[in-house]
């Protein structure tokens, strides 16, 4: 089955070394990765391999996003030397946007309840410092910063944090499997209070017990009304599927097909 047409409506998840390995036979199905950058490959590879895997993708006429890394990093770190660390290697990966120019970068806000609920004050003073260096980063290449939500229970702390930098570039991702995985409650509790951040969509499913990344309608969050509210108000966020298996790929492709109708021109070039 053809699916190029669906796959130029949206982004897939693509670790870079995964992406690398396998890069002809994705850009013969006209995949757009989002393309992660997690572990060690922002110290590993060269500026030659990814130019490489960008040059591809643009004689191909595909765009891409990039997804910062996130592991064990605190951009609001009460220590100074976490702190720094964090930032030094997600500015890494900023490092990359003229290289690969995608459309969006993509971060973890990483505000944890349990942890920094004690001393949210402070972790957020830091966060803001630490987000809004990176923005200006983001906002010289006009690509917008992408914050999503992961172990965050409610909005509270996201709608801050982009009030608080207050640019056009600093927009939301909605991730729909870390809201019922994680934060335990349901899309109407996130969507309308940062409805007017929202620039990205992470469309993955699971039962409410672990992220398992199931494609959509594999799990129990609610797409109907979901994909309902995003086209009653004419929303048009950039989309990425995350399927964490590669026998995922297709049925996430035709569930988004089925699912939402959002337009294709937040997604090319």
């Amino acid at each position: 089955m053809n699916l190029s047409h669906i796959a130029r409506r949206c982004f897939v998840n693509a670790p870079f070394s995964y992406l690398a390995e396998n890069i002809d036979r994705l850009l013969s199905l006209s995949l757009q990765p989002e393309i992660g950058l997690e572990g060690d490959v922002l110290y590993q590879c060269s500026l030659n391999d990814f130019q490489a895997i960008a040059g591809k993708l643009h004689a191909a006429g595909l765009s891409c996003t990039l997804h910062a890394p996130f592991f064990d990093l605190s951009v609001g770190a009460l220590d100074q030397h976490i702190r720094k660390a964090s930032r030094d290697k997600i500015r890494k990966a900023f490092d990359l946007i003229p290289i690969f120019k995608p459309k969006s970068i993509v971060c973890h806000l990483g505000f944890e309840e349990n942890k920094h609920g004690y001393k949210e004050e402070q972790w957020f003073g830091f966060a803001l410092e630490g987000w809004k260096e990176l923005l200006e980063i983001a906002k010289s290449h006009h690509i917008p910063m992408m914050l999503e939500n992961t172990y965050e229970r409610s909005p509270k702390q996201l709608k801050r944090m982009l009030q608080a930098l207050d640019s056009p570039f600093a927009r939301y991702c909605l991730d729909t499997g870390h809201i019922q995985a994680f934060a335990k409650n349901r899309w109407q509790d996130w969507l309308p209070e940062l409805e007017p951040w929202l620039g990205q969509l992470h469309l993955h499913d699971n039962n409410g017990d672990k992220d398992a990344h199931l494609p959509i309608g594999q799990g129990r969050f609610d797409f109907t009304s979901f994909s309902a509210y995003i086209a009653e108000r004419k929303l048009s966020p950039l989309v990425t599927l995350e399927p964490h298996r590669e026998e995922d790929l297709e049925t996430s492709l035709l569930a988004f097909d089925r699912t939402f109708h959002i337009s294709s021109k937040s997604t090319t070039s």
